[in-house]
């Protein structure tokens, strides 16, 4: 005897590999120093563990100097990290914060960037609110189930 199957969507975000990718900057606006942080001052500074920040340096997403052992992080690779975690908040895979932030040109409007960011948070925000109306689907059959269970109960003269 076959049982009934119930299907429930379940949205997962696996990323499967990152490609190694970034853009060298060249030209760097007069008003950006030649300050270096380390990777400590970074990590502290963001809330992150060193070891995301040489996560993201493994796949290529920033590149800091080196120092004998030391990392030295510049202006640049400090912004990438901000950006990037700033993506992440809001839900962006890497690969997304990635994407975007490589459409940067500072010679440009940058109205392709702004375009497809507009798109990818637009395509999160409905992703989010599809989430919400399943998650709200599922705590009315919770109710409706507690209400018979607890109906159930009554009529047998047990209380819960």
């Amino acid at each position: 005897m076959k049982q009934a199957q119930r299907k429930n969507n379940v949205y997962v975000n696996v990323n499967l590999g990152y490609i190694s990718r970034i853009k060298p900057i060249t030209v760097q606006p007069a008003n950006v120093s030649d300050t270096t942080f380390t990777i400590s001052e970074l990590a502290r500074e963001f809330d992150v563990t060193t070891r995301t920040i040489r996560f993201y340096e493994e796949k290529g997403l920033i590149s800091p100097a080196r120092e004998g052992q030391k990392r030295l992080y510049s202006q640049a690779d400090r912004v990438r990290i901000k950006l990037i975690l700033r993506g992440k908040r809001i839900g962006m895979t890497l690969d997304e914060c990635v994407e975007v932030i490589d459409m940067y040109d500072p010679e440009h409007n940058n109205s392709e960037q702004l375009h497809s960011l507009i798109d990818t948070v637009r395509a999160r925000r409905e992703r989010f609110l599809q989430q919400r109306r399943d998650i709200d689907d599922i705590l009315k059959g919770l109710d409706e189930v507690q209400a018979l269970c607890e109906q159930a109960l009554a009529n047998a003269g047990d209380t819960p």
